[in-house]
């Protein structure tokens, strides 16, 4: 098998495991759209940061096609740090001239440059961008909807460790994600709905850009 096919093969198993792991809500709570794009936007996260540890431009080729699958709406903050046309660029400065993997980026900026035509994901989970300083907290109210998946993820731009906290209307905390990695995510499946409080903290000692990606 070629060296770039390998590579493809590779991380489209990982994907797909990563997809199917980390992302189990309530059987009884409706996992709209949207929140399932947050879910692929994270495997993408996950499988570049993946690549970029290992040198595997084909890992982040697939993590570009994830990606590209995803609409996004823009909220608050500048344009998003994490994008199928970055992640290619970055493929492309693994590929040491590499012609089958060059070829294969190409192939996949063509369509990218179409947008998302049409996509299972609806209208696509929307995104706010902020940057953090060192040690850092940033808030914000979200209205959960009855009977239905909430999911809130931060992807920061690999410089510090993300915490993700998500509490109720009580102040109790009903979802926590502080593995230590930039890329945390939140599933909380509300039966009731209503307003919960959304904290991220930057971990590390120098600032950071992180995008906010919630349904």
């Amino acid at each position: 098998m070629k060296p770039v096919l390998k590579g493809l093969a590779v991380a489209a198993v990982l994907a797909a495991a990563a997809g199917a792991a980390a992302f189990s809500p309530d059987p009884e709570s409706a996992v709209s759209p949207e929140a399932r794009g947050v879910a692929q936007a994270v495997t993408a996260a996950e499988l570049a940061a993946w690549g970029r540890e290992r040198g595997d431009a084909g890992a982040l080729i697939m993590a570009a096609r994830l990606l590209s699958e995803v609409p996004v709406r823009q909220g608050e903050g500048p344009e998003p740090i994490l994008t199928p046309g970055r992640l290619l660029d970055e493929a492309a400065a693994l590929s040491a001239g590499n012609q089958p993997i060059i070829d294969a980026i190409d192939r996949l900026r063509e369509p990218m440059t179409r947008g998302v035509r049409s996509s299972p994901f609806g209208a696509g989970p929307v995104f706010t961008v902020k940057q953090l300083q060192a040690r850092e907290s940033w808030g914000f109210e979200v209205d959960a909807r009855a009977g239905e998946v909430l999911r809130v993820a931060a992807i920061g731009d690999g410089d510090t460790d993300i915490d993700l906290t998500i509490r109720d209307q009580r102040g109790a905390t009903v979802c926590r994600d502080g593995f230590g990695d930039h890329y945390p995510v939140c599933t909380v499946s509300s039966r009731t709905g209503g307003k919960m409080r959304v904290a991220i903290s930057n971990r590390g000692d120098v600032w950071t850009s992180i995008q906010v990606l919630s349904n």
